[in-house]
Protein backbone atom coordinates (compact mmCIF):
# COMPACT_ATOMS: atom_id res chain seq x y z
CA UNK A 1 0.00 0.00 0.00
CA UNK A 2 2.75 2.46 0.95
CA UNK A 3 4.61 1.55 -2.24
CA UNK A 4 1.50 2.33 -4.30
CA UNK A 5 1.08 5.70 -2.58
CA UNK A 6 4.75 6.62 -3.11
CA UNK A 7 4.56 5.50 -6.75
CA UNK A 8 1.45 7.64 -7.34
CA UNK A 9 3.03 10.68 -5.67
CA UNK A 10 6.20 10.32 -7.74
CA UNK A 11 4.11 9.95 -10.91
CA UNK A 12 2.10 13.07 -10.10
CA UNK A 13 5.27 15.09 -9.48
CA UNK A 14 6.60 13.97 -12.87
CA UNK A 15 3.27 14.90 -14.50
CA UNK A 16 3.39 18.39 -12.98
CA UNK A 17 6.96 18.88 -14.23
CA UNK A 18 5.95 17.64 -17.69
CA UNK A 19 3.02 20.08 -17.74
CA UNK A 20 5.24 22.96 -16.61
CA UNK A 21 7.80 22.44 -19.35
CA UNK A 22 5.10 21.73 -21.93
CA UNK A 23 3.89 25.29 -21.35
CA UNK A 24 7.43 26.44 -22.14
CA UNK A 25 7.40 24.34 -25.32
CA UNK A 26 4.09 25.94 -26.31
CA UNK A 27 5.34 29.48 -25.72
CA UNK A 28 8.56 28.78 -27.62
CA UNK A 29 6.73 27.01 -30.46
CA UNK A 30 4.15 29.77 -30.87
CA UNK A 31 6.85 32.43 -30.76
CA UNK A 32 8.83 30.86 -33.61
CA UNK A 33 5.63 30.30 -35.60
CA UNK A 34 4.96 34.04 -35.19
CA UNK A 35 8.62 34.93 -35.98
CA UNK A 36 9.71 36.11 -32.53
CA UNK A 37 11.87 34.76 -29.71
CA UNK A 38 9.51 33.93 -26.87
CA UNK A 39 10.70 33.55 -23.26
CA UNK A 40 14.50 33.90 -23.21
CA UNK A 41 15.35 36.18 -20.27
CA UNK A 42 14.96 33.89 -17.25
CA UNK A 43 18.07 31.71 -16.99
CA UNK A 44 19.59 29.84 -19.92
CA UNK A 45 17.32 30.22 -23.01
CA UNK A 46 14.36 30.81 -20.70
CA UNK A 47 14.38 27.22 -19.38
CA UNK A 48 13.47 28.11 -15.75
CA UNK A 49 10.55 30.26 -17.00
CA UNK A 50 7.82 27.71 -15.97
CA UNK A 51 9.23 27.59 -12.44
CA UNK A 52 9.23 31.40 -12.28
CA UNK A 53 5.62 31.48 -13.53
CA UNK A 54 4.58 28.90 -10.93
CA UNK A 55 6.27 30.86 -8.14
CA UNK A 56 4.58 34.06 -9.30
CA UNK A 57 1.08 32.49 -9.42
CA UNK A 58 1.36 30.69 -6.08
CA UNK A 59 2.61 33.77 -4.22
CA UNK A 60 -0.03 36.17 -5.58
CA UNK A 61 -2.95 37.26 -3.42
CA UNK A 62 -6.02 35.06 -3.82
CA UNK A 63 -9.00 37.08 -5.03
CA UNK A 64 -12.42 36.56 -3.44
CA UNK A 65 -15.30 38.02 -5.47
CA UNK A 66 -17.95 39.41 -3.13
CA UNK A 67 -20.89 37.77 -4.92
CA UNK A 68 -19.25 34.38 -5.53
CA UNK A 69 -20.36 31.12 -3.94
CA UNK A 70 -17.11 30.63 -2.04
CA UNK A 71 -17.22 26.88 -1.35
CA UNK A 72 -17.89 25.89 -4.96
CA UNK A 73 -15.67 28.73 -6.24
CA UNK A 74 -12.63 27.27 -4.47
CA UNK A 75 -13.63 23.62 -5.05
CA UNK A 76 -13.99 23.86 -8.85
CA UNK A 77 -10.25 24.22 -9.75
CA UNK A 78 -9.31 21.47 -7.27
CA UNK A 79 -11.98 19.18 -8.73
CA UNK A 80 -10.78 19.76 -12.33
CA UNK A 81 -7.16 19.18 -11.28
CA UNK A 82 -7.97 15.89 -9.49
CA UNK A 83 -9.88 14.59 -12.52
CA UNK A 84 -6.95 15.47 -14.80
CA UNK A 85 -4.56 13.51 -12.57
CA UNK A 86 -6.94 10.53 -12.33
CA UNK A 87 -6.74 9.97 -16.08
CA UNK A 88 -3.00 9.38 -15.74
CA UNK A 89 -3.73 6.26 -13.68
CA UNK A 90 -4.59 4.59 -17.00
CA UNK A 91 -1.02 4.89 -18.32
CA UNK A 92 -0.22 1.26 -19.36
CA UNK A 93 3.34 1.02 -18.09
CA UNK A 94 5.20 -2.23 -17.45
CA UNK A 95 6.15 -0.82 -14.03
CA UNK A 96 2.61 0.21 -13.09
CA UNK A 97 1.27 -1.05 -9.77
CA UNK A 98 -2.37 -1.01 -10.87
CA UNK A 99 -4.04 -2.73 -13.82
CA UNK A 100 -7.32 -1.40 -15.19
CA UNK A 101 -9.25 -4.19 -16.87
CA UNK A 102 -12.07 -1.76 -17.68
CA UNK A 103 -9.80 1.16 -18.60
CA UNK A 104 -11.95 2.56 -21.43
CA UNK A 105 -15.02 2.72 -19.16
CA UNK A 106 -12.95 4.49 -16.48
CA UNK A 107 -11.70 6.95 -19.12
CA UNK A 108 -15.25 7.73 -20.29
CA UNK A 109 -16.50 8.20 -16.71
CA UNK A 110 -13.69 10.55 -15.68
CA UNK A 111 -13.67 12.56 -18.92
CA UNK A 112 -17.46 12.87 -18.70
CA UNK A 113 -17.12 14.49 -15.26
CA UNK A 114 -14.76 17.18 -16.54
CA UNK A 115 -17.74 19.33 -17.52
CA UNK A 116 -18.72 19.65 -13.85
CA UNK A 117 -15.47 21.42 -12.99
CA UNK A 118 -16.08 23.96 -15.76
CA UNK A 119 -19.74 24.30 -14.78
CA UNK A 120 -18.90 24.92 -11.11
CA UNK A 121 -16.17 27.42 -12.00
CA UNK A 122 -18.48 29.41 -14.29
CA UNK A 123 -21.61 29.32 -12.13
CA UNK A 124 -20.00 29.88 -8.72
CA UNK A 125 -18.12 32.98 -9.95
CA UNK A 126 -21.52 34.71 -10.38
CA UNK A 127 -20.25 36.55 -13.45
CA UNK A 128 -22.14 36.66 -16.73
CA UNK A 129 -18.92 36.24 -18.73
CA UNK A 130 -17.85 33.20 -16.70
CA UNK A 131 -21.33 31.65 -16.93
CA UNK A 132 -21.54 32.10 -20.72
CA UNK A 133 -18.06 30.64 -21.13
CA UNK A 134 -18.91 27.60 -19.01
CA UNK A 135 -22.18 27.01 -20.89
CA UNK A 136 -20.30 27.09 -24.19
CA UNK A 137 -17.70 24.65 -22.88
CA UNK A 138 -20.35 22.26 -21.51
CA UNK A 139 -22.31 22.16 -24.78
CA UNK A 140 -19.10 21.63 -26.73
CA UNK A 141 -17.72 18.93 -24.44
CA UNK A 142 -20.96 16.94 -24.25
CA UNK A 143 -21.41 17.10 -28.03
CA UNK A 144 -17.89 15.87 -28.80
CA UNK A 145 -18.04 13.17 -26.11
CA UNK A 146 -20.67 11.39 -28.23
CA UNK A 147 -18.35 11.01 -31.21
CA UNK A 148 -15.40 10.27 -28.92
CA UNK A 149 -17.28 7.39 -27.28
CA UNK A 150 -18.20 6.00 -30.70
CA UNK A 151 -14.60 6.20 -31.92
CA UNK A 152 -13.41 4.36 -28.79
CA UNK A 153 -15.59 1.43 -29.90
CA UNK A 154 -13.34 0.85 -32.93
CA UNK A 155 -10.24 -0.45 -31.09
CA UNK A 156 -12.58 -2.08 -28.56
CA UNK A 157 -14.29 -4.15 -31.27
CA UNK A 158 -11.01 -5.06 -32.95
CA UNK A 159 -9.32 -6.18 -29.71
CA UNK A 160 -12.35 -7.44 -27.79
CA UNK A 161 -11.20 -5.86 -24.53
CA UNK A 162 -11.70 -2.67 -22.48
CA UNK A 163 -8.07 -2.68 -21.34
CA UNK A 164 -5.64 -0.11 -22.73
CA UNK A 165 -2.80 -2.56 -22.07
CA UNK A 166 -4.33 -5.21 -24.34
CA UNK A 167 -5.09 -2.60 -27.02
CA UNK A 168 -1.42 -1.56 -26.92
CA UNK A 169 -0.17 -5.15 -27.13
CA UNK A 170 -2.45 -5.94 -30.10
CA UNK A 171 -0.75 -3.25 -32.20
CA UNK A 172 2.76 -4.69 -31.99
CA UNK A 173 2.63 -5.68 -35.69
CA UNK A 174 -0.04 -3.46 -37.25
CA UNK A 175 -1.06 0.00 -36.01
CA UNK A 176 -4.80 0.70 -36.06
CA UNK A 177 -4.12 4.03 -37.75
CA UNK A 178 -3.05 2.18 -40.91
CA UNK A 179 -6.44 0.50 -41.28
CA UNK A 180 -8.55 3.39 -39.89
CA UNK A 181 -7.00 6.64 -41.14
CA UNK A 182 -10.27 8.66 -41.26
CA UNK A 183 -11.26 7.45 -37.78
CA UNK A 184 -7.88 8.41 -36.31
CA UNK A 185 -8.19 11.91 -37.83
CA UNK A 186 -11.70 12.28 -36.36
CA UNK A 187 -10.34 11.11 -33.00
CA UNK A 188 -7.58 13.71 -32.92
CA UNK A 189 -9.92 16.53 -33.96
CA UNK A 190 -12.31 15.42 -31.23
CA UNK A 191 -9.43 15.51 -28.73
CA UNK A 192 -8.67 19.11 -29.70
CA UNK A 193 -12.32 20.08 -29.23
CA UNK A 194 -12.65 18.07 -26.00
CA UNK A 195 -9.75 19.94 -24.40
CA UNK A 196 -11.16 23.34 -25.51
CA UNK A 197 -8.08 24.17 -27.52
CA UNK A 198 -7.74 26.47 -30.53
CA UNK A 199 -9.39 26.62 -33.01
CA UNK A 200 -12.21 25.28 -30.77
CA UNK A 201 -11.48 27.41 -27.67
CA UNK A 202 -14.94 28.95 -27.27
CA UNK A 203 -14.82 28.62 -23.49
CA UNK A 204 -12.15 31.35 -23.51
CA UNK A 205 -13.38 33.76 -26.18
CA UNK A 206 -11.26 36.82 -25.35
CA UNK A 207 -13.05 39.14 -27.76
CA UNK A 208 -16.58 38.59 -26.42
CA UNK A 209 -16.13 36.92 -22.98
CA UNK A 210 -13.04 38.83 -21.74
CA UNK A 211 -11.44 35.51 -20.72
CA UNK A 212 -14.24 32.98 -20.30
CA UNK A 213 -15.18 30.68 -17.44
CA UNK A 214 -11.94 31.45 -15.54
CA UNK A 215 -12.27 35.25 -15.63
CA UNK A 216 -12.69 35.59 -11.85
CA UNK A 217 -9.78 33.28 -11.00
CA UNK A 218 -6.24 34.27 -10.18
CA UNK A 219 -3.24 33.06 -8.19
CA UNK A 220 -3.50 29.40 -7.10
CA UNK A 221 -7.03 28.87 -8.52
CA UNK A 222 -5.95 29.91 -12.00
CA UNK A 223 -2.79 27.82 -11.67
CA UNK A 224 -4.87 24.69 -10.93
CA UNK A 225 -7.19 25.32 -13.90
CA UNK A 226 -4.13 25.91 -16.09
CA UNK A 227 -2.44 22.70 -14.87
CA UNK A 228 -5.64 20.68 -15.42
CA UNK A 229 -5.99 21.94 -19.01
CA UNK A 230 -2.42 21.09 -19.98
CA UNK A 231 -2.45 17.76 -18.13
CA UNK A 232 -5.53 16.86 -20.19
CA UNK A 233 -3.70 17.83 -23.40
CA UNK A 234 -0.80 15.54 -22.56
CA UNK A 235 -3.02 12.63 -21.51
CA UNK A 236 -5.12 12.93 -24.70
CA UNK A 237 -1.89 12.91 -26.71
CA UNK A 238 -0.91 9.75 -24.83
CA UNK A 239 -4.23 8.05 -25.61
CA UNK A 240 -3.96 9.08 -29.28
CA UNK A 241 -0.57 7.37 -29.53
CA UNK A 242 -1.88 4.39 -27.58
CA UNK A 243 -5.16 3.75 -29.41
CA UNK A 244 -4.16 4.31 -33.03
CA UNK A 245 -0.37 4.58 -33.28
CA UNK A 246 0.80 1.36 -31.68
CA UNK A 247 1.70 2.52 -28.18
CA UNK A 248 5.36 1.73 -27.55
CA UNK A 249 5.82 -0.32 -30.74
CA UNK A 250 8.23 1.63 -32.91
CA UNK A 251 9.53 0.43 -36.28
CA UNK A 252 9.31 -3.33 -35.62
CA UNK A 253 10.54 -3.12 -32.00
CA UNK A 254 9.14 -1.94 -28.68
CA UNK A 255 10.59 1.19 -27.12
CA UNK A 256 9.40 3.48 -24.32
CA UNK A 257 11.43 6.23 -25.97
CA UNK A 258 9.44 5.71 -29.17
CA UNK A 259 6.22 6.03 -27.18
CA UNK A 260 7.46 9.30 -25.67
CA UNK A 261 8.30 10.61 -29.13
CA UNK A 262 4.77 9.82 -30.34
CA UNK A 263 3.17 11.52 -27.33
CA UNK A 264 5.39 14.59 -27.80
CA UNK A 265 4.50 14.69 -31.50
CA UNK A 266 0.76 14.76 -30.76
CA UNK A 267 1.26 17.32 -28.00
CA UNK A 268 3.17 19.53 -30.42
CA UNK A 269 0.32 19.16 -32.94
CA UNK A 270 -1.94 20.94 -30.41
CA UNK A 271 0.54 23.84 -30.41
CA UNK A 272 0.97 23.80 -34.18
CA UNK A 273 -2.79 23.90 -34.78
CA UNK A 274 -3.16 26.78 -32.32
CA UNK A 275 -0.54 28.77 -34.19
CA UNK A 276 -1.99 27.98 -37.63
CA UNK A 277 -5.78 28.27 -37.55
CA UNK A 278 -8.20 31.02 -36.47
CA UNK A 279 -11.12 30.31 -34.14
CA UNK A 280 -14.12 28.50 -35.64
CA UNK A 281 -17.60 29.93 -35.64
CA UNK A 282 -19.66 28.28 -32.90
CA UNK A 283 -22.41 26.98 -35.20
CA UNK A 284 -19.77 25.43 -37.47
CA UNK A 285 -18.18 23.75 -34.46
CA UNK A 286 -21.44 22.13 -33.36
CA UNK A 287 -22.36 21.23 -36.93
CA UNK A 288 -18.99 19.56 -37.39
CA UNK A 289 -19.69 16.94 -34.73
CA UNK A 290 -23.46 16.43 -35.19
CA UNK A 291 -23.53 16.57 -39.01
CA UNK A 292 -20.01 15.33 -39.78
CA UNK A 293 -18.29 13.26 -37.09
CA UNK A 294 -21.38 11.49 -35.74
CA UNK A 295 -22.69 10.14 -39.10
CA UNK A 296 -19.14 9.36 -40.22
CA UNK A 297 -18.33 7.49 -37.01
CA UNK A 298 -21.56 5.48 -37.19
CA UNK A 299 -20.89 4.55 -40.84
CA UNK A 300 -17.34 3.37 -40.11
CA UNK A 301 -18.57 1.56 -37.00
CA UNK A 302 -21.10 -0.42 -39.07
CA UNK A 303 -18.34 -1.38 -41.49
CA UNK A 304 -16.04 -2.52 -38.67
CA UNK A 305 -18.89 -4.44 -37.03
CA UNK A 306 -19.68 -6.31 -40.26
CA UNK A 307 -15.97 -7.05 -40.78
CA UNK A 308 -15.64 -8.35 -37.21
CA UNK A 309 -18.73 -10.57 -37.67
CA UNK A 310 -17.26 -12.01 -40.88
CA UNK A 311 -13.94 -12.74 -39.13
CA UNK A 312 -15.51 -14.35 -36.05
CA UNK A 313 -18.21 -16.36 -37.82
Amino acid sequence: MYLAILSSLFSYICILLAVAFFTLLERKGLSYIQIRKGPNKVGLMGLPQPLADAAKLLTKETTKPEVANYILYFMAPVFSFILALLLWQLYPSFYSLSYFKWGILFFLCVSGMNVYGTLLAGWSSNSKYALLGSLRAIAQTISYEVSMALILLFPLFLVGSFSFTEIKETQEILWFMLIMIPVSLIWFTTCVAETNRAPFDFAEGESELVSGFNIEYGAAGFALIFLAEYANILVMSLFSALLFFGGNSFVFFESDLGFMVKVLFFAFLFIWIRGSYPRFRYDLLMGLTWKGFLPGSLSFLMMITMLACCLYF
